[in-house]
């Protein structure tokens, strides 16, 4: 979508909205229980949602301005920054095996994803910015989710709909702001790239952008639906090995052939992954 619509703060901020009109449309069908929140759970979740929308901004502007490689080298540090907000915020403090573990995690992810690497500045720090708003989110999310034992519709899979709205209403002025000129000069150069290959241009656009922002928000729901039962370093670990997935993706789609750098960092990555269940479980 970024490709064809290099409009990264509206890209966002529009999958933030498809996702949060598909979980509404679910509440109002009552397919879902819809929730309900205290004064002091809405504050809560609303400084969630700046996180999370913080985040998605962050990460899609990086995305844009840099590789897709080199996005996810720097984002493979998600563990590390949840890790950080965990011991500075909760006091959640693990034994120094368990923070040792995250080492041959990050670094064979970043191994792994280096082939394509270009240092850009702006995705860089985007993405670390990114990586600062996740690990905020993911802590934060799990502080709400174990507070709140009055009520079952504050399930994970709630709490990511309420989330989602908030960083939609949190983004959607900043990103008027910033791109509002540039919206339909850059809509019509994208519609008249794919006219000579479709008869509705801009009803391929539309439905890229629906289909990105609903995998966004699958994607996300199913992220907190584990982050229910698990600690926010545990999730921001399996984050970080997924990026091998799409390594692996990449391969099948576009037909990539896995370098021997690749192959050995991916190894060691997955190493890392079973060292760490193992320290979490032993010095727990």
């Amino acid at each position: 979508v970024l490709n064809r619509l290099p409009l990264p703060y509206l890209v966002g901020t529009f999958q933030l909205g498809i996702g949060g009109l598909w979980v509404a449309l679910q509440w109002l069908s009552k397919i879902r229980s819809f929730p309900k929140l205290n004064p002091d759970e809405l504050r809560r979740a609303l400084w969630v949602g700046f996180f999370h929308g913080g985040g998605q901004l962050t990460t899609v502007l990086s995305l844009g301005a840099g590789a897709v490689s080199f996005t996810h080298i720097v984002k493979s540090a998600e563990p590390l920054f949840s890790a950080l907000v965990s011991a500075l915020c909760f006091g959640q403090i693990f034994k120094p095996q368990v923070y040792l573990t995250l080492i041959p995690i990050v670094g064979g992810v970043a191994v792994a994803c280096a082939k394509e690497i270009n240092f850009n500045v702006t995705s860089f720090v985007a993405a670390m910015v990114s990586n600062a708003f996740f690990g905020l989110r993911s802590n934060f999310s799990k502080s709400l989710m174990q507070n709140n034992k009055r009520s079952m519709d504050i399930h994970p899979a709630n709490l990511f709909g309420i989330v989602t709205i908030l960083g939609f209403l949190i983004c959607l002025p900043l990103a008027l702001i910033l791109e509002h000129g540039a919206v339909f000069s850059v809509w019509k150069d994208a519609s008249n790239a794919l006219s000579s290959n479709f008869d509705h241009p801009s009803l391929i656009l539309v439905g890229n952008l629906i289909l990105s922002g609903l995998t966004h928000y699958m994607n996300n729901e199913v992220m907190y639906l584990a982050l229910g039962s698990v600690h926010p370093v545990t999730l921001a670990v399996g984050n970080t090995i997924k990026r091998i997935f799409l390594i692996l993706v990449g391969m099948i789609v576009f037909n990539d052939r896995i370098t021997l750098l690749g192959g050995v960092g991916s190894v060691v990555a997955i190493v890392g992954v079973q060292l760490y269940s193992i320290a979490r479980q032993k010095y727990a």
